[in-house]
């Protein structure tokens, strides 16, 4: 587990690369990694952006980096 900072935000050396999410096999940018209390424990949460969708949040374990290259940002050209 890394150290996070006062904020509650935590550096990870995936930060704002493109992951996949395991589980769901949904793709996009790792924007952020928080940590939440939850039943007496701390949680990891990942927040995964996928290209043109809704951010969401899964467990920070359930990501990994995500092969190939990164999509086009939305509106541009393939």
């Amino acid at each position: 587990m890394n150290p996070s900072g006062t904020s509650g935000y935590e550096p990870h050396p995936l930060l704002h690369t493109r992951v996949r999410d395991i589980p769901s096999r949904t793709e996009g940018e790792l924007t952020a990694v928080t940590r939440e209390h939850h039943r007496g424990g701390v949680r990891r949460i990942a927040h995964i952006r996928p290209a043109g969708g809704v951010e969401f949040a899964t467990s920070a374990e359930n990501i990994e980096p995500a092969p190939g290259p990164a999509p086009p940002p939305p509106g541009e050209p393939r």
